[in-house]
């Protein structure tokens, strides 16, 4: 094989090596990626079935109802619609109904939420950036909302 041919395969194959990675990398990406969605939206069908996702919102007053040892349901809603939730787990002390969460799961056969990670929002008037824009299109945004992204 002459030098010429041999550097040649090398930079082959440090290109196929290197498509392999990124080929990789970006299929792990895919797979760890959370996208957010409303109640609203997840009410109408448009959240992947099977994947995990983020769905944020308030807690329905009234919808509080806790189990045997840590599980506990409840339903979080836009004002336009409400999922119900479960969770199995320690709540955040900041939990409370009519308060803003965001919680991390997938959707159940049965049209709930199954969620493995519940976030509260951090002090009464802080809300998540996505919560606050979903509740402004439904009109439910609370008088004491403020955006601190501005």
């Amino acid at each position: 094989m002459t030098p010429r041919r041999r550097r040649m395969v090398l930079v082959g194959l440090m290109v196929a090596g290197v498509a392999v990675a990124a080929f990789l990398g970006l299929t792990a990406f895919q797979k760890n990626l959370l996208y957010f969605y409303t109640p609203s939206q997840v009410a109408a069908g448009d959240a992947p079935s099977g994947y995990s996702f983020r769905v944020g919102g308030l807690v329905v007053q009234g919808s509080v109802k806790r189990g045997s040892g840590v599980d506990v349901e409840f339903s979080v809603t836009d004002g336009a619609a409400s999922v119900p939730v479960v969770y199995s787990g320690i709540l955040p002390d900041l939990f409370r109904e009519g308060q803003g969460i965001i919680s991390i799961g997938q959707m159940n056969a049965q049209g709930v939420f199954v969620a493995t990670e519940v976030l509260a929002k951090h002090d009464e008037n802080y809300m998540p950036p996505e919560v606050g824009e979903a509740l402004k299109k439904s009109g439910q945004l609370p008088a004491n909302y403020k955006d601190y992204r501005k």
